[in-house]
């Protein structure tokens, strides 16, 4: 199978059931490259907002992909083993002590993305985030990628 073909293909399946923000709910979207998407601990209900047909960077999908699943191995999984998060000033290094704060602090929230920003080693996304799945604030999530995996992540509030 050519790589044309296969990535064609990819695109495909990975835009199936993605919703966008100007789309009443249960609405897809053609066979663009799919945006983010709203993420809970259960079935997305909301619509996503972004600019343009730009997909979201890999492995900032997984994170937002695992939030939403409610998989805290995945999103762990998501990290390459030395790297840095920093989460309004407190940082985090290591799967370990990433592990603790995603478990203790964002597994079981809703993460809504409302943009997404692509830069050279990754992307920005600007996100609404409700730890608890219901009021929140926006924020924005600065992904720095390196083979595939996440090696440093910066939340700030928008």
């Amino acid at each position: 199978m050519s790589a044309l073909v296969l990535a064609a293909l990819l695109l495909a399946g990975c835009s199936e059931g993605f919703e966008q923000a100007d789309s009443p709910p249960g609405s897809t979207r053609g066979a663009a490259p799919a945006p983010a998407r709203e993420t809970t601990g259960q079935a997305p209900d909301a619509p996503v907002k972004e600019e343009g047909d730009t997909a979201v960077d890999p492995a900032a999908r997984a994170y937002v992909d695992a939030v939403a699943a409610g998989d805290l191995d995945a999103l762990v999984d998501a990290f390459h083993s030395d790297a840095r998060l920093v989460d309004v000033g407190r940082e985090f290094s290591g799967h370990d002590e990433i592990r603790a704060w995603a478990r203790d602090e964002v597994i079981g929230g809703r993460l809504t993305v409302l943009k997404n920003t692509p830069k050279s080693n990754g992307t920005t996304l600007l996100v609404r985030f409700a730890p608890d799945g219901t009021g929140g604030f926006e924020a924005t999530y600065d992904f720095d990628v390196r083979d595939g995996r996440i090696a440093g992540l910066t939340l700030q509030y928008a």
